[in-house]
């Protein structure tokens, strides 16, 4: 995979927003116009490439999802759009890679990804 972009980009500082992922679920592009997508639990905004990201979009399954498991696997499949990586070899965990720097010299840095809060048990 070749990760430089043919036309430079220009990215803005990555910001430091944190991210449930019951909250990216919001950025779908349907729920919110903005269009984001995490990998090892770092989020970019896709949202310039929402012909491939949002809805409709050939990438659309990973659109408001962690989908490491299924980008690692080059898979489509939703039930793969998922942030589990365990079960990935060592050529997938390659790929997952790949991504990643294909997504960190093209989109920006947005936040990450932090464990959902569970509710405080009422005694």
């Amino acid at each position: 995979m070749v990760f430089a972009p043919k036309i430079p980009v220009i990215l803005e500082d990555p910001k430091d927003f944190e991210f449930t992922l019951s909250e990216l679920r919001q950025y779908d592009g349907i729920k919110n116009p903005s269009i984001y997508v995490a990998i090892r639990g770092v989020v970019f905004d896709v949202t310039k490439k929402k012909d491939v990201y949002g809805p409709g979009g050939s990438y659309a399954v990973f659109a408001g999802k962690d989908g490491s498991k299924g980008l690692g696997k080059s898979s489509l499949d939703p039930e793969n759009a998922v942030p589990e990586t365990e079960d990935l070899d060592e050529s997938e965990l390659r790929v997952l890679d790949d991504w990643f720097s294909y997504f960190s010299q093209r989109y920006n840095i947005m936040g990450k990804i932090v464990p959902e809060i569970e509710p405080e048990a009422k005694i």
